[in-house]
């Protein structure tokens, strides 16, 4: 029985040009041999998983190899490529810098930079992860690094450039790595399953390359994964289940209930989502990339950045016309926000749930809730009747409708001037007049809504303000939950308050909603707040900070100016 090899060391790449998605670096250095300009220290930076250390093996072989090609690359035939292939290469020195971090270790590896190779012209010093070196280790080493001896040539690679020392980086040619593309990880995913003998639908490697997030190796070992579970036909509805990947399905059917509107349909799908084990953050994070990649549909200019397989991309184009390119905006918006503050949450499903509450109110108009269209349907129905009546029993035309502050007043008809000067107006006028009169005043009354409620009613709604008054203004909440309001005549609600500035705080912070939230809540226009301060707390009330503040400034008013601009504040 053979021994296996993983796909990612079975399929490194031995050349340049077998190097996936680097060809910018691949080329400058094939150039730099080929001109004879190797610089003595290089840093490889990026990602992991992308071939830093491939390109730096490669690049170890070739400066050595007895016999290169006309396109820079080793032939892999002469004794140099031999013992590099085969692993016993004096020539090539890999370090790990996490286990190898100390001052020691680095003067051991100056002590073995000396010697000059036996065979061949350059010894290559590989040192990976080199961020992991101590700050002591780096000075130890920025001599070498600078002038180091002819025949040594250093490779850093590293994964956070940001940790590595300014001196060290100034030593070094620098080669940022980019994340391989997803077209790309499916190509070679590709290929080593048709090597491999492996069946695996393209929509499969497309959620492979996905959550690879652009690292080859983490994609090989993921299709390794994928073989080892499902054997020689990996079927998609696997890979999904085994990487923890919800299907698209569930964000194309969200996003058509957030434009129409159906939020019973989503909680519900939401609910299906939790009950096949997969984690709320997760499918936040998945509604956002579903947003993002339909909104580069939109444009053909930004099309590019879409990295969905071709198989779902149809569905992708045929949704997007559907959605407003505000929606997709705010509903990014509200995703990101949903995102950032999932952790903190104490109830986490109830925080997906209101984020998919609030985007399926995105789309409705400014203003206005599912219950009150209901609502305004079934009155007009009710009018239409009752207006066929009213023409029915007047006949002759009306003035024009009135329109102030969107409330529609009609004009009473009035006689002819020839009949109030003749004097011959006749009973039935004056009591169409007077019908007509008596109909606007029943519907003023109408229109102004006056219900009796009860002290528990009151506070009731009271403690509902103040739990939603408990965010934004904390110390009004706190005021509120911890006053006694008392219903007086024509339904005025009175409160006492402690001193002057708490008095003035609440009416400039929260009367006005507060009334206007009790009216609401109770049905009653003619609920108005009065606050009051007894006597006795006239008298003997301590003065708070902002009392102070208030006589000092009236006292003298630059300390309003220096107030401003020194950005001070009530702690």
């Amino acid at each position: 029985m053979e021994n296996f090899i993983v796909s990612a060391r079975k399929y490194r790449p031995q050349n340049f040009d077998s190097v996936i998605g680097q060809t910018s670096i691949t080329n400058t250095l094939k150039n730099a041999m080929s001109k004879n300009q190797i610089a003595h220290a290089y840093l490889f930076c990026g990602p992991r998983g992308i071939g830093k250390t491939t390109c730096a093996r490669i690049f170890a072989k070739t400066i050595n190899c007895q016999n290169p090609g006309s396109n820079t690359e080793a032939c892999n035939e002469c004794e140099s490529c031999k013992s590099f292939n085969e692993s016993r290469s004096y020539n090539i020195h890999e370090l790990d810098a996490a286990s190898n971090n100390s001052v020691d270790d680095i003067r051991s590896l100056i002590d073995q930079v000396r010697v000059p190779p036996q065979v061949g012209k350059y010894s290559t010093y590989i040192i990976d992860e080199v961020h992991m070196l101590s700050a002591s280790a780096f000075n130890a080493f920025l001599k070498t690094l600078e002038e180091p001896p002819a025949h040594a040539i250093f490779i850093l690679a590293t994964t956070e450039k940001h940790k590595i020392l300014p001196t060290i980086l100034s030593r070094c040619q620098i080669f940022d790595f980019n994340r391989i593309k997803s077209e790309d990880i499916v190509a070679h995913l590709a290929y080593v399953a048709k090597q491999e003998n492996v069946n695996i639908e393209p929509e499969s490697l497309n959620i492979i390359a996905q959550k690879a997030d652009g690292a080859m190796r983490d994609a090989l070992s993921i299709f390794d994964q994928m073989v080892s579970f499902s054997g020689k036909d990996i079927l998609h509805k696997t890979v999904l289940e085994n990487l923890n990947v919800l299907d698209y399905d569930y964000y194309f059917r969200l996003t058509k209930n957030f434009i129409q509107h159906d939020i019973s349909s989503s909680l519900m799908i939401f609910d299906e989502i939790l009950g096949k084990g997969f984690d709320g953050h997760n499918f936040i994070n998945g509604l956002s990339n579903h947003f993002r990649d339909l909104l580069v549909c939109k444009d053909e200019v930004t099309l590019p950045l879409f990295e969905i397989g071709a198989s779902v991309k149809d569905q992708y184009l045929e949704q997007t016309r559907n959605c407003p390119v505000e929606f997709l905006y705010k509903a990014l918006d509200i995703c990101s926000s949903a995102d950032i503050n999932f952790k903190s949450s104490k109830n986490q499903r109830l925080h997906v749930e209101l984020t998919l509450l609030k985007l399926c109110m995105l789309t409705m108009p400014a203003n206005e809730t599912i219950e009150k269209k209901k609502i305004e349907k079934e009155n007009k129905k009710e009018e239409k009747p009752e207006k066929e009546e009213q023409e029915k029993a007047e006949p002759q035309s009306k003035s024009p409708a009135l329109v102030r502050n969107g409330k529609t007043k009609y004009k009473p008809s009035t006689p002819s001037i020839g009949r109030i000067i003749n004097g011959k107006m006749s009973s039935a006028t004056k009591q169409q007049d007077a019908d007509q009169s008596q109909s606007l005043i029943n519907k003023k009354k109408q229109e102004k809504q006056i219900e009796d409620f009860s002290r528990e009613e009151l506070m009731e709604k009271w403690l509902l303000f103040a739990e939603m008054m408990r965010k934004e203004k904390p110390r009004m909440a706190t005021t509120l939950k911890a006053s006694n309001p008392v219903i007086k005549d024509d339904f005025a609600i009175e409160i006492e308050m402690s001193n002057t500035a708490q008095e003035d705080d609440f009416n400039l912070m929260i009367k006005a909603d507060l009334s206007n939230f009790l009216r609401q809540e109770l049905k009653n226009d003619n609920i108005k707040i009065v606050t009051f301060i007894p006597e006795i707390n006239k008298e003997k009330a301590l003065y708070t900070d902002e009392d102070k503040y208030k006589y000092l400034s009236e006292k003298n008013p630059n300390i309003n100016k220096l107030k401003q601009r020194l950005n001070l504040d009530f702690e």
